[in-house]
Formats: C-alpha cells, sequence, structure tokens
C-alpha cells in the first residue's frame, strides 16, 4: 500500500510535536530541581501574620487564653449622663415650618431641631442646652431648653 503525502505530513507533524513535548519535560525536569523536596513547598507565618519561607522564632511565641477570646459585638457601654447635654445657639429657626438648626459650641456642629423637641420657644441666637439623639437623617437636638 502506498505511502500519501498527505499521510507523511501528518506523520512528520506527530514526530515534531512529540519531540516539542520531550524538550519541554526535559527543561522543565532541568529547572525544577529543588522544587521536588517537601521543605520547599512549606510555608510559615510570622507574628505579624504575614507569609514567610522561614519559621517562626520560638522566643517570640505568644500564648492566649481561649476565655479572653471575645466572639461577637462586645457590649457597648452606656455614655456618661453629663456628656450628652450640650450647650448652642441657634443659628436658623423658621417658625412657620417649626424647625431650626442649633450650633454645637462644643464640635461647631449643625444639628437639626424641631419645635416639638423643644419646651421654650426658640428664636435666632438664643443660646440653648440640649441632648444629642441620633435620628435617620443625622443627629438631632432633644429637650432643648432656655440657657439661663
Amino acid at each position: 500500500m502506498a505511502e500519501t503525502w498527505n499521510k507523511k505530513e501528518r506523520e512528520k507533524k506527530k514526530k515534531q510535536s512529540k519531540k516539542e513535548k520531550a524538550e519541554k519535560k526535559q527543561e522543565r525536569k532541568e529547572n525544577n530541581q529543588n522544587g521536588n523536596n517537601p521543605d520547599s513547598m512549606i510555608a510559615y507565618l510570622d507574628e505579624n501574620g504575614n507569609l514567610s519561607s522561614k519559621p517562626p522564632d520560638p522566643r517570640k511565641k505568644i500564648t492566649v487564653n481561649a476565655e479572653d477570646i471575645e466572639i461577637g459585638v462586645p457590649k457597648q457601654e452606656a455614655p456618661n449622663p453629663d456628656e450628652l447635654i450640650r450647650t448652642g445657639i441657634v443659628t436658623f429657626f423658621n417658625h412657620d415650618k417649626g424647625y431650626g438648626f442649633i450650633k454645637d459650641q462644643q464640635t461647631q456642629e449643625s444639628i437639626f431641631v424641631h419645635i416639638n423637641s423643644s419646651t421654650d420657644p426658640l428664636n435666632e441666637n438664643s443660646k440653648v442646652v440640649f441632648e444629642i439623639e441620633m435620628g435617620p437623617k443625622g443627629s438631632n437636638a432633644v429637650n432643648v431648653k432656655l440657657q439661663k
């Protein structure tokens, strides 16, 4: 049976690809001599939590009691009532709409105030004593009284 030209070409391509594959395999074998031992594949964590190729120093080992580890959010301490009471000056107040803003003297922050939060009538440039409460749009002044 006579071989055709196409068949000869396919055989040449197969031999060429086998030769290239064998060369790549040999090259990988030569370049990867140090990767065969298990010590080169080990990674350590240092005291800061970073990966390192060196084992950690046993003198820097820190022991932690399991009881000291808190899982979850720590309980929030109740704020001091004296810190909640602030003083400020009414910078703007609209009597028709019933709201305005107080400039906190401690933080220089502008705080929203509604007429329902006040026991006394408010006017611009009035000195007031108030408490801060967080609302959906930010901090609000509550229990607003004129400063004496």
